[in-house]
């Protein structure tokens, strides 16, 4: 079977999108699919292309059995609204550009961003092509969420985009149970609409020592590290995790790390220095290939985001990755995401922005027997969401769409 994939995020970025795309179109390919994916110059989240790319018209080449296409887009860092969007849409013509020229017998794209669902709705109609869409988030939804942009007349034609994408796409794959419940209750018939949640690459993240290297260059000897990987976006509420962190100076055995970037990453930096956080540590972000490394000087990998009701029905990526090593995890994000890992006991969880339950729940896991118990809850989470395993489920949906 022919699959063309559209997608804006595709390694060597290293965001969830990215190497979600990326592990199962591998499999897909290993099992003997002909996928194609449409993608641009890699830049998230800086808006720089990355070395050894350029941002050309169009480019192409083999990575691990999957043919890539890179178009053209106007490109933005991960940071104001109007700019970004500019760049979600460039992608989203080019990419449906060169859609009219791959043969394929299946279409799919991904949300968000939401402009690349509307590029491949567009193509399936004309190639007269089934289309599949994937849905990461609810968009528009997630932006009045976290503040971007406030309901208006632009939000609601987008809102009306969303719906009809729902209803002409020939499957539509979720990645959460609770975005399965919604899309229905919306009126979108149940039997089209499956859930593949994320999972973690195995063969990538698994348990190890802690990088000696790392621990002497980042001063964390004898420390318990709380750490977050990630995009420091205004979705994860970061300004909270800094608070309880300066409440914690006076306790010198704890040191937090927030590694990544994002829109808020320079208020997050000016932040750390007004509440003269000492104990936090704040790195950029690394390569997919570095950041097992990262993970394994963590006693505790921090999971947080905004205190609201969408997010209740999300289950953050980082969840997997940290499980697959080990990692104790410290949640404030209710719903799901916590009902799954504490049905692994694979962490502990706190009401988000909430200060005092934050404290109380970390110092619970100060203790290294609580976090011993946690890490053998993590292991078997991580058992059972192999992404090679949820990639051939997907397939599956993808040959019996067809």
């Amino acid at each position: 079977m022919k699959i063309l994939f559209l997608t804006d995020n595709f390694p060597p970025e290293v965001n969830a999108p990215a190497s979600r795309t990326f592990d199962h179109c591998r499999e897909w390919a290993a099992a003997g699919d002909e996928v194609t994916v449409i993608t641009c110059a890699p830049n998230f989240p800086q808006g720089k292309v990355y070395a050894g790319y350029r941002n050309r018209w169009r480019s192409e080449e083999i990575v691990d059995g999957i043919r890539v296409i890179r178009v053209w887009s106007y490109i933005s860092a991960n940071k104001g609204f109007f700019k970004r969007t500019l760049d979600f849409i460039s992608y989203s013509v080019t990419a449906f550009l060169a859609g009219l020229f791959v043969k394929t017998d299946v279409i799919i794209a991904t949300s968000p961003q939401f402009f690349t669902a509307l590029s491949g709705r567009t193509l399936a109609f004309l190639r007269r092509k089934p289309w599949i869409m994937e849905v990461r988030d609810l968009w528009p939804e997630s932006i009045k969420t976290v503040g971007a942009l406030k309901d208006s007349l632009f939000i609601r034609y987008f809102e009306w985009q969303e719906r009809r994408c729902y209803r002409s796409a020939r499957s539509i794959v979720v990645v959460t149970d609770s975005f399965r419940r919604t899309l229905a209750a919306r009126g979108i018939p149940a039997e089209k609409i499956h859930v593949v949640k994320n999972g973690v690459d195995r063969n990538l993240f698994r348990p190890m020592a802690k990088d000696a290297a790392l621990v002497r260059e980042l001063g964390l000897a004898g420390k318990t590290v709380v750490g977050y990987i990630g995009t420091h976006g205004m979705a994860h509420k970061l300004d909270f995790i800094l608070r309880c962190a300066a409440r914690l100076k006076s306790r010198p055995e704890f040191h937090f790390i927030l590694l990544g970037d994002g829109a808020e990453r320079e208020n997050l930096l000016r932040l750390r220095d007004e509440l003269g956080c000492s104990n936090v540590t704040m790195l950029g972000p690394v390569s997919k290939q570095e950041v097992g490394r990262y993970i394994s000087v963590l006693d505790i990998c921090l999971i947080n985001l905004k205190k609201s009701e969408l997010f209740t029905t999300v289950i953050p990526s980082k969840i997997f990755e940290n499980a697959a090593m080990g990692i104790p995890l410290l949640m404030g994000v209710g719903g799901e995401a916590r009902e799954l890992v504490e049905s692994y006991g694979a962490g502990l969880c706190f009401e988000p922005e909430n200060e005092a339950d934050f404290m109380a729940v970390l110092d619970r896991m100060s203790d290294a027997g609580v976090r011993a118990r946690l890490r053998e809850g993590c292991l078997r989470l991580a058992d059972d969401f192999d992404r090679r395993a949820l990639a051939a489920k997907m397939q599956k949906i993808i040959h019996d769409t067809i």
